[in-house]
């Protein structure tokens, strides 16, 4: 590292700060803090969805798989992809017509408000270790940088990102989502992959140096793949962080073609990582942890000044989903927990009371805590399986129950929560948290328990389901009761 690398990169975190404050002074409701007002066109969309699914474990993680498996270390990212392509075309416009804020007043608005509270705290405690497991993160990276001691770089990394995330919420967090995108664009896709490729030989020395494998596709294996299927493409359909990108659009059609753009640069992006980490295979055939190949490929491979701002590109990335765990962490802990421990039903705390200092003291408050977590918890991908396993075996079928079945009720839903989720810890806590029995037996059980459940009950009253077909249709006419909600109203 020279003065020139760090010049670049500190360059970057002031920068990241400049655009918080930036953001704070276009923030002048909760529609601004959290949604970014509603009004994303395609490119600033398209962008920032990309960097919040394109996270630390995309970009070194990828890499690390690519240097264990070969081409087909790409699976991982490509599943994320998938999801976000199945989002985009199939379900991003109903979502957004909804107004709503997050996942949880989806459920209530679908229901009739009878599953609000426990969705709720199963989708905060999915963001708090998905902003947890990108925090840590901040340690490699910074390691690599300044050779910062572990707590420190958490500590600092946390830090830059929670200020400015508190500052201007949603509208401070897209305007660095993008100049996070372009800089991994240029980091990653345009620098670090040429320059790995050329260090290695080239494809054709890559191809004589390893074995066969190494350039199967499905080299990783079927029912790996599979299952990150199941994880990751069911996870992005359902995910709030996510879900709050697409609130973030102009219209529907921002979120489709926006969203679709996304997915598709994600698919280029899994298979940049998948050859950069083949290429960091034949540079450095004994690394001790597969995670380690990118940091190492770019210290060792790159010239000065490109270095800096690969790894500036590395940060954004980590930065990036960081950020929109944690505004989506702190947006269902104010508006479908904490709202209902104290009281305020959904109809009596209204729109028309903006809450940004409320919602910018949870983001801090939940800021505070990802830090700590981070600092006391060791294994990220034990973490990440027990976020993405609850999320997913607890909230995949109410939600899309709702969005496609009419026949599905609120305690059809609250029984698939409740089924799906104990039967995912339960067997985590049997078979071990990295097993693949907990997510497939854990969505079979959810699926079972939201359909006999729904059969065996009453149907969803006619009224909630006029005011939600209406909602999806994008009509404006609803019962003005339902305009003063939070849960069913927007900005």
């Amino acid at each position: 590292m020279t003065a020139v690398d760090y010049t670049v990169i500190v360059v970057y975190l002031a920068g990241m700060l400049a655009l918080g404050w930036w953001g704070m002074r276009r923030t002048s409701s909760t529609s601004d803090f959290l949604v970014a007002g509603r009004r994303l066109g395609p490119l600033m969309y398209s962008g920032t969805m990309a960097a919040i699914v394109l996270g630390g474990a995309s970009t070194i993680g990828g890499v690390g798989l690519g240097y264990q498996y070969g081409l087909s270390g790409a699976w991982m990212v490509i599943t994320i992809g998938l999801g976000l392509l199945a989002l985009s075309v199939f379900f991003s416009a109903r979502i957004a017509r909804l107004k709503v804020y997050t996942v949880s007043q989806m459920l209530d608005l679908r229901y009739g408000g009878s599953s609000g509270l426990i969705s709720g705290i199963v989708m905060w405690a999915y963001t708090l270790m998905l902003a947890v497991t990108s925090t840590i993160a901040y340690a490699t990276i910074f390691d690599v940088i300044f050779g910062l001691d572990r707590v420190v770089a958490i500590v600092l990394g946390g830090a830059i990102v929670v200020c400015y995330s508190t500052l201007g919420g949603m509208w401070s967090i897209t305007l660095t989502d993008m100049v996070q995108f372009v800089v991994k664009t240029v980091g990653v896709l345009l620098l670090l992959l040429p320059i790995a490729v050329v260090k290695a030989g080239g494809f054709g020395a890559m191809k004589a140096e390893l074995p066969h494998g190494y350039f199967s596709p499905m080299g990783i294996g079927g029912q790996t793949v599979f299952t990150y299927v199941l994880i990751y493409s069911f996870g992005m359909l359902i995910g709030q962080d996510i879900w709050q990108r697409v609130f973030t659009a102009r219209d529907d059609r921002v979120a489709r073609l926006g969203g679709t753009a996304a997915g598709t640069y994600c698919l280029a992006y899994a298979v940049a990582g998948a050859i950069i980490g083949t290429a960091a295979r034949v540079l450095y055939p004994k690394l001790s942890a597969p995670d380690d190949a990118f940091a190492t490929i770019v210290k060792d491979a790159l010239p000065v000044g490109v270095k800096g701002l690969v790894l500036a590109a590395a940060l954004s990335a980590v930065m990036s989903t960081s950020s929109g765990a944690l505004i989506a962490c702190a947006t269902v802990a104010n508006n479908d927990i904490w709202a209902r421990l104290r009281g305020r039903s959904l109809r009596t705390a209204g729109a028309s009371h903006d809450e940004v200092g409320g919602n910018r003291v949870f983001i801090l408050i939940m800021g505070v805590a990802v830090i700590a977590i981070s600092v006391v918890l060791n294994d990220v991908v034990e973490a990440l399986t027990v976020a993405y396993n609850m999320l997913v075996g607890g909230l995949l079928m109410p939600i899309l129950g709702g969005l496609l079945w009419k026949r599905g009720t609120g305690a059809g839903a609250l029984a698939s929560v409740g089924v799906g989720g104990l039967t995912v810890i339960a067997l985590m806590g049997w078979k071990g948290i990295l097993a693949n029995e907990p997510i497939y037996f854990g969505l079979l059980a959810s699926l079972v328990a939201y359909v006999a459940v729904s059969l065996a009950t009453k149907p969803t009253d006619a009224a909630i389901l006029d005011v939600w077909r209406r909602r999806l249709a994008g009509e404006p006419a609803v019962p003005a009761s339902e305009t003063t909600s939070p849960a069913t109203a927007g900005a």
